[in-house]
């Protein structure tokens, strides 16, 4: 499903035109990015949690010229699925 069949989706399930779906759909999005930018979290009871995790640096190898590179530490956004819908999609 790709973006514009979700606003499909949330507008059909809502009642809502599109463009508000869209622009509901959007604001979503903006506010999860603002607090996982904030080093928050996001947690949506029964569906899931939205936070961040920090990787440490490491060493890797370039497939190409097989030298040694060094990888910087990053923070990387993840999601992890609530128990109501791990339970809903294996059941």
């Amino acid at each position: 499903m790709n973006k514009s069949e979700l606003v499909s989706a949330i507008s059909t399930k809502t009642e809502l035109s599109k463009k508000s779906a869209e622009a509901s759909l959007n604001a979503l999005v903006e506010v999860i990015t603002e607090e996982l930018k904030n080093n928050g979290k996001v947690q949506l009871v029964g569906f899931g949690t939205f936070e961040t995790r920090k990787r440490a640096a490491r060493k890797g190898i370039n497939p190409q010229t097989k030298q040694e590179i060094k990888i910087p530490a990053t923070i990387a956004p993840v999601f992890k699925a609530g128990k109501a819908l791990k339970d809903t999609v294996n059941n």
